[in-house]
């Protein structure tokens, strides 16, 4: 029987989960310490350990972003969900998207990353090769690539990949009724103000972690 948890280990645990409810991908160990109060990611490090020993959480090191709930990464499975479609490959890379034809069209592939769609939580189902400089303030750079989860489950500030009519872009999401407004993380970038009463949006997935530079480093 697991060991209960302490009510630090609860709180820090909880912060987890509210995070990647919240943002789709988990905190990391700075952010958990300045949550909670600690003094030092050090603090953090020690509670995620006790967490791991406990079998409530899962650790990936050598990740700022490395913590996974096994409860979820379960969740595919026991729903009855489709698993990946090219298993044996890897996540597919998305380069170029031609206008008006799906994301995940076969030519828009460009090779497979063998990294597994369970590396990242939620499950990533493809991974966009990102293109400009309007997301460098969250560390999302020209050259990197996206790992998207795809859904059309979005809350008010997560960053997303979104189909503007003819194009595809990577900006944070706000709502207010009927009006949507894409923001950059960017000074040099300004927002994209939309209408949903007469312009058409897409959303093709949410953001839940970045390869660096696309040669498998990943930052989940």
């Amino acid at each position: 029987m697991t060991r209960p948890l302490t009510p630090r280990q609860q709180n820090v645990y909880d912060f987890i989960v509210k995070t990647m409810n919240e943002l789709g991908y988990p905190p990391t160990r700075a952010e958990i310490s300045r949550a909670l109060g600690f003094k030092s990611a050090n603090a953090a490090e020690e509670h995620l350990r006790a967490l791991e020993r406990k079998g409530v959480i899962r650790v990936i090191r050598g990740t700022s972003r490395g913590i996974r709930l096994p409860v979820q990464e379960a969740e595919p499975a026991a729903a009855g969900e489709a698993s990946n479609d090219e298993p044996s490959q890897g996540l597919p890379i998305i380069g170029e998207v031609a206008a008006g034809s799906p994301i995940l069209a076969a030519e828009h592939i460009d090779r497979y990353c063998p990294l597994p769609p369970e590396y990242f939580t939620p499950r990533a189902d493809y991974l966009l090769r990102v293109r400009g400089l309007s997301m460098k303030d969250v560390g999302i750079l020209e050259g990197d690539l996206l790992a998207v989860h795809r859904t059309d489950r979005i809350r008010d500030g997560q960053i997303v990949v979104a189909r503007l009519e003819e194009e595809v872009t990577v900006k944070r999401f706000h709502r207010q009724g009927h009006h949507v407004r894409l923001e950059a993380e960017n000074p040099d970038f300004a927002a994209i103000e939309i209408d949903l009463r007469h312009e058409a949006l897409e959303i093709e997935g949410i953001g839940v972690g970045v390869i660096r530079g696309g040669n498998g480093q990943a930052l989940a």
